[in-house]
């Protein structure tokens, strides 16, 4: 009952002891037998993951939940279960921050050619550069609207090019990202392409430069089916989470200092990733690297 007791210690400045104790179905005397009795092992332990936990929610600004909080602890060297720090994160009413809509901003309505999905929602690649998915989003300031485009390697999750414009051509937006990636990326073998059908990722000028690398081979998303292109969906969805949604941005420049810091010095480097078994970015292209050379 440790949680529950630690729970009513933490809020009775705010609700009766009383009320808290009719609520969670245990009497008073045992919660104050327990006040009295001093700190047991397990306390003073739980006490400890409670620091480390909350330093490590306020590293993730605010946004690991029980699993990612988890894996850093061990990381850290204390070796703990999910569903305990789940129970100490929720006596201490830490919440990570919970994904809200946002808005597509493809445009279908053209008249240039589409590719098949090829890619068929086989979001995992057994290399660097054998699939890499694209898309663009928007990003609101007070001086008008950025746009964000970005290419992740599916291999480990890595933002290996992006752009931030004031405008939507294709120049400014998935060629620009292009230009980066391939730069980061080079291509060396037999590389899967897939966006959705936004006329940027369709038209002349971009299909040129992919069509000129015979190594490239172009997959698009079906028609009105975001489900295609979940990696990225996926992308947009966490970065507005954990930073876009907690901003005002005053102009361009702030927005894209904001942007550039997440993405390179955080979700590049330090963020946990599910698919990548909640190691960083860095961490699992160690690991890639150790098992080459062992091989």
């Amino acid at each position: 009952r440790w949680e529950i007791y630690q729970f009513i210690s933490n809020h009775r400045t705010r609700f009766s002891i009383e009320m808290m104790c009719r609520v969670f179905k245990i009497s008073k005397s045992s919660y104050y037998h327990w006040l009295k009795s001093g700190t047991s092992r397990r306390w003073l332990e739980n006490e400890e993951l409670l620091v480390r936990i909350k330093s490590i929610f306020e590293y993730s600004l605010k946004t690991y939940g029980s699993p990612r909080i988890k894996e850093e602890l061990q990381a850290q060297g204390f070796q703990v279960s999910r569903q305990r720090v789940a129970r100490i994160m929720q006596a201490a009413g830490i919440r990570a921050r919970i994904p809200r809509r946002f808005v597509v901003t493809t445009d279908s309505k053209h008249n240039y050619p589409v590719a098949p999905n090829i890619l068929n929602r086989e979001f995992t690649a057994s290399r660097p550069g054998q699939v890499w998915v694209s898309d663009i989003t928007y990003i609101r300031t007070n001086r008008g609207w950025l746009y964000l485009t970005v290419i992740i390697d599916l291999f480990d999750r890595k933002v290996v090019g992006w752009s931030m414009s004031k405008g939507m051509t294709a120049e400014e937006t998935i060629i620009a990202a292009w230009r980066m990636a391939v730069n980061i990326r080079p291509i060396t073998q037999e590389l899967i392409f897939h966006s959705d059908r936004g006329i940027q990722y369709a038209c002349t000028k971009f299909t040129n430069i992919l069509n000129a690398n015979e190594l490239v081979q172009r997959s698009m998303s079906r028609k009105g089916n975001c489900w295609d292109n979940a990696v990225a969906e996926s992308f947009f969805k966490t970065i507005k989470v954990e930073v876009v949604y907690n901003e005002i941005y005053q102009n361009h420049d702030h927005a894209k200092l904001s942007l550039f810091k997440w993405i390179e010095t955080w979700y590049n480097r330090k963020r946990r990733h599910s698919a990548l078994g909640y190691k960083t970015i860095e961490e699992f292209e160690i690991l890639n690297n150790n098992q080459k050379l062992a091989a």
